[in-house]
């Protein structure tokens, strides 16, 4: 695998308890980790949570071959989580919805992963592109009916990869960077906060990890490079 390539990692929810448990569960977290697992109300948000964190320690495992239990992770100054100790530049993006989970793992260049259930419902369709960059709202604007809810949700989960990528999250506007129509890939970012190059040197893909969602990934300094992917199974 290069250097420059991402991996996604797919976790199943209903896998995401067996496989936390079989590679050490909340024994492999921090005390902040542990203090955050401690805070979540529900069985559901538990699960996701302390799978997402294995999942993200297999996976810079498998990457770095370094042992599963000698990795640490710390918040940045932004909020988000990254490995220690600093291997090999590597970095990690985790996102999950509800039956799903995802952690995308890469060298040399921050990375983002959002996972969401597809396709965007009616309120969705009807609110969310009003926040979208002019040139997406004319793309939607050109599509069927029938097919505003998939490109909506597309729109949506590329905007959260790269804004979690960059570690703005929410805080910027939505309308502030635009995609080109994810439907012809390549997908082209266009952000006037970075000059062009920059905004070329990121590789984006948009798929669909299991019938039901929709996940993109956004690795920086992917560009010619490709995001592999393993499915856990139980």
């Amino acid at each position: 695998m290069s250097a420059r390539d991402g991996h996604l990692w797919l976790l199943p929810e209903p896998a995401a308890e067996a496989f936390a448990t079989r590679h050490g569960g909340a024994g492999l977290l921090g005390p902040e980790e542990r203090a955050h697992l401690d805070r979540l109300r529900g069985a559901a948000a538990r699960r996701r949570f302390l799978g997402g964190r294995v999942l993200a320690r297999y996976a810079l495992s498998a990457r770095s071959g370094r042992p599963l239990d000698t990795w640490r992770v710390r918040a940045g100054a932004d909020g988000r989580p990254e490995p220690e100790p600093a291997v090999a530049g590597l970095r990690f993006n985790l996102s999950h919805t509800d039956g799903m989970i995802a952690c995308l793992v890469a060298a040399g260049g921050t990375c983002g992963v959002d996972v969401e259930r597809a396709e965007a419902g009616p309120d969705a369709v009807r609110h969310l592109p009003r926040h979208f960059a002019p040139p997406e709202r004319a793309a939607l604007a050109l599509l069927p009916e029938g097919e505003l809810p998939a490109r909506v949700s597309a729109y949506w989960v590329l905007k959260e990869a790269y804004l979690k990528a960059v570690g703005t999250g929410l805080r910027r506007r939505l309308a502030g960077f635009s995609f080109s129509p994810p439907a012809a890939p390549p997908i082209r970012l266009t952000d006037p906060l970075r000059p062009e190059a920059e905004n070329a040197d990121w590789h984006f893909e948009l798929l669909s990890p299991a019938p039901g969602f929709v996940l993109a990934a956004a690795v920086q300094g992917g560009r010619g490079g490709r995001i592999h992917r393993t499915l856990i199974t139980p």
